[in-house]
């Protein structure tokens, strides 16, 4: 009897553990799919940054304070998702919980700032349809922005997840993908930063 309790809960461990490295690699395939689309957003701007028709250029356009500071809010979010990973290897609730929400606080204040920006250039008359270059500009940039507000609606729902049930294998897998998700945008951001803005501020 004692054997056969040893048996399934050894089987139970392995179905779970084979379960999770499924969904992360899973995970990767989709990740690497976003890495496709991204690549084809860059590509379509870097052709055609320079067709301004006669609008305003990047250098123009973009505040480089201002963006800096976007660039550091994202930056400083995957830290403290970071530290989310850590405390749900030590099982710790409560700090996956507080680092969770300040990570939530952080991505809504980028994708708050990323609105802000938006709005200003369309109230200026800086539209998507303007010109190529302001065409390009929106979808590549706000293709980004809805991939860190879809990140933020997992992570509301994460952080529902591990209240009810606390860190379990299940909720861990789950914090381990979006994990991976959230730290992918911030390295996408880096190269928006660079191309885009750093790029059209010389």
């Amino acid at each position: 009897m004692l054997t056969e309790t040893l048996t399934n809960n050894h089987n139970e461990h392995e179905e779970h553990h084979d379960g999770s490295t499924n969904s992360v690699f899973g995970f990767w395939i989709y990740i690497l799919s976003d890495c496709v689309l991204f690549a084809t957003l860059f590509a379509g701007y870097t052709v055609l940054h320079n067709n301004i028709y006669g609008g305003p250029s990047a250098k123009e356009l973009f505040s480089m304070p201002f963006v800096l500071t976007e660039t550091f809010i994202l930056l400083t979010s995957s830290f403290t998702y970071g530290l989310a990973m850590l405390a749900s290897h030590k099982k710790n609730k409560s700090q996956v919980l507080l680092w969770l929400f300040i990570t939530f606080l952080l991505g809504l204040s980028f994708v708050g700032m990323e609105i802000h920006e938006f709005s200003t250039l369309i109230e200026e008359g800086n539209s998507f349809s303007r010109s190529a270059f302001l065409s390009s500009f929106f979808t590549l940039v706000g293709t980004h922005g809805l991939h860190v507000t879809s990140g933020l609606i997992w992570m509301v729902s994460l952080m529902a997840q591990v209240m009810k049930h606390g860190v379990i294998t299940k909720t861990q897998t789950k914090l381990a993908c979006l994990s991976l998700f959230w730290h992918f945008l911030d390295i996408v951001w880096i190269f928006v930063f660079t191309i885009v803005y750093l790029m059209g501020a010389i």
